[in-house]
């Protein structure tokens, strides 16, 4: 009876949250951005030039707008926040394979490209898993992480939940073409609807490639080093969460020494339908990691 009752109160906060989304305001107008050896990227850039540098990594399925816009305009007063949209999902990079590895390095390939020597990086959901691996690859550029509704593996690592996805691929793939591509205009007008701007943002990433996703994130497993993390971290839980559950997110703060735990009441897309709590944490998170964080370290 009581998981039945919270699934009806999950179901009635998630049509609430359609019927009045979080709004949206102030996005910067973001660009495409070529990656020497890598491809053509789409990033956007805000936030005084010489502050700290926050890169937002985004969630499976999304955008770095999608996932991120109700954050922006609360940290990028005091953080030079860039967002990418990550391989094959908006106006990100295609390439003939997607992996985390490859995000991760992308990451690097746009700081390098912006004249950024060291950020912060905060992923949501997957964007966790290519920040932990922007760490472990990159360690000289990663200067603190927040980790936010996210673990050290993903739940496609089990077999039966990545057959399932890949059906939602197959499917996809005779949906995609019958789906409104919209154009760039269209992407970055957010002056009307913020339900039709979430919609046409969704539908930039193909569905078909859900599969290719998830079997990315199925390959990802931070177990084995993420004691060797030596930055500070914050890590962002959502208490609510059945799509990461709260138990596979404090191995996070298990694992990685000195982590701060910031929770939020929140399922697993808290970073929208439920912003007004999430917003508040994440902020605090941030500025907990630079806090810990010789301001000088986070030199351009």
């Amino acid at each position: 009876m009581a998981s039945e009752k919270s699934r009806i109160g999950s179901a009635k906060r998630a049509l609430g949250h359609l019927v009045r989304p979080y709004p949206v305001r102030d996005l910067p107008t973001g660009r495409y951005l070529e990656l020497p050896g890598r491809g053509t990227t789409f990033i956007t850039e805000s936030g005084p030039p010489d502050a700290p540098t926050l890169f937002l990594m985004h969630s499976v399925a999304t955008t770095g707008l999608l996932c991120w816009y109700p954050v922006i305009p609360e940290v990028n007063q005091r953080y030079r926040v860039i967002t990418i949209d990550h391989r094959w999902h908006g106006r990100g990079i295609r390439s003939a394979e997607f992996t985390l590895d490859a995000c991760a390095d992308d990451t690097v390939a746009v700081a390098d490209q912006l004249g950024i020597d060291n950020f912060i990086a905060a992923g949501f959901s997957m964007g966790g898993g290519i920040a932990q691996l922007a760490w472990q690859r990159h360690r000289d550029r990663v200067a603190g992480l927040v980790l936010c509704s996210t673990g050290p593996y993903f739940s496609s690592i089990d077999p039966e939940e990545l057959a399932r996805d890949h059906t939602v691929g197959a499917i996809g793939a005779r949906l995609d073409r019958y789906l409104p591509l919209s154009s760039d205009i269209r992407l970055n007008d957010w002056s009307g609807s913020t339900l039709g701007w979430g919609v046409r943002q969704f539908l930039s990433t193909p569905i078909s490639k859900f599969g290719a996703f998830s079997e990315a994130m199925a390959q990802f497993d931070s177990r084995e080093w993420l004691g060797d993390v030596d930055v500070p971290a914050s890590v962002v839980i959502s208490t609510r969460d059945k799509t990461v559950p709260p138990e596979r997110q404090a191995l996070l703060s298990e694992g990685i020494g000195d982590a701060l735990v910031f929770p939020v009441d929140g399922g697993h897309a808290c970073c929208v339908l439920g912003a007004e709590r999430f917003v508040p944490a994440f902020s605090e998170a941030v500025d907990s990691v630079r806090a810990r964080r010789q301001v000088d370290s986070f030199s351009r």
